[in-house]
Formats: structure tokens, sequence, C-alpha cells
């Protein structure tokens, strides 16, 4: 396996551990009373609004809905699959007609 394929793979599955951790952070949004000071919610709320935060200047919440993370999780996704696919082409794994 080359280097290339390996980092690939590596970025693949870093940002599917993002994906976990942007999930989690979402799903905490929606208990209003959890407090943030604690040291792992401060910690998942440092790691993942950076990026949320580009997606919520791009799209407005609609109906008092944030609708940011779903375009922010396509992403991810998209970039993950992307991703994979480079590794896979460059391994020759491409299945043939």
């Amino acid at each position: 396996m080359s280097v290339l394929v390996f980092l690939l793979q590596v970025l693949a599955q870093t940002l599917g551990i993002y994906l976990l951790v942007l999930l989690v952070r979402v799903l905490l949004s929606w208990f209003p009373n959890l407090d943030w000071s604690n040291p792992v919610l401060s910690g998942v709320s440092a790691i993942t609004d950076p990026y949320l935060n580009v997606f919520r200047g791009l799209i407005p919440p609609v109906g008092g809905l944030d609708l940011s993370a779903i375009v922010a999780f396509l992403a991810l996704q998209l970039t993950q699959s992307l991703l994979n696919g480079a590794s896979a082409t460059l391994m020759g794994a491409v299945l043939p007609y």
C-alpha cells in the first residue's frame, strides 16, 4: 500500500470520527439545560463549533430550525466519500463493469 493511499484512508477515517463527534454535538444541542462549562462538553463544542459556524454563516435558520448542521454533515460525508473513492482508485480496487 502506498503512502498516499494510506494517508487518504487515514483522512477518511478521521472524518468518520469527526462526523460522530459532530452528531453528538448536534444531539446535545437539543438539551438546553446542559452545563456547557463541563470540560467534556466544552471540548466537544470547541472542536465542532468552528466548522458549524462556517455553515451557520451561509444558511440562515428557517422557522427557528438550524439547517446548517445538515449541510455540514453532507459536506463531510461527500468529502469522506471522495477520499474513499480516491484511495480505492489508487489501489486499483475499482470493479470492472
